[in-house]
């Protein structure tokens, strides 16, 4: 079943598609959610809380790419899930400790005063991953979006830990410089 098709099913209301979706993407979104909870059950109940989300956003949302969406709305419900669950507890620290690598290239004292400055570091932040070696651009996403660990990066990118490490680390040195260019507070 194509995409299109299932947004179809979502706009027209038919309860089919929370299936569909789930044998289509069900993997996928597994995937996500568990590089963040690091739990099997709570990543079981995150996933029916992705697809109720789908669900109760589509109408009046109609996704271009509807994989990407579904990962974002993954990606958002696991972090908020890990935040209620303690994740120092019950997810491993997973989630800290991406947030915690992340905080010196982009963390600011000082919260984003308007739209205009967000709407601008959102700009920068895709000029950035468009400039990155496709290489080193998956690495980023790989740790920084999906949330993975770096032994699994390395393992399937064939790869080794510290090159990933080191790739990391650049990265994210790159980044804080370009946002200290474009006059973002870091």
């Amino acid at each position: 079943m194509t995409d299109s098709e299932l947004v179809g099913k979502y706009l027209g209301r038919d309860e089919s598609a929370i299936g569909d979706t789930k044998s289509q993407y069900g993997r996928y979104l597994l995937k996500i959610i568990t590089n963040i909870l690091g739990s099997g059950a709570d990543a079981e109940e995150c996933l029916d809380d992705v697809l109720l989300a789908a669900w109760n956003s589509i109408p009046p949302n109609e996704p271009e790419n509807f994989q990407t969406y579904l990962g974002r709305l993954a990606r958002n419900a696991a972090i908020s899930r890990a935040r209620r669950l303690a994740a120092e507890k019950r997810g491993g620290g997973q989630l800290e400790a991406v947030l915690e690598e992340l905080s010196d290239a982009a963390a600011s004292e000082e919260p984003l005063k308007d739209i205009e400055d967000t709407l601008a570091l959102k700009a920068a932040f895709n000029s950035f991953l468009r400039s990155l070696p496709d290489e080193q651009r998956r690495i980023f996403l790989k740790r920084y979006w999906y949330m993975q660990k770096i032994t699994e990066i390395a393992e399937e990118m064939g790869l080794s830990v510290n090159k990933v490490k080191v790739t990391l680390f650049r990265t994210r040195d790159k980044l804080k410089k370009l946002l200290e260019s474009e006059g973002f507070d870091i």
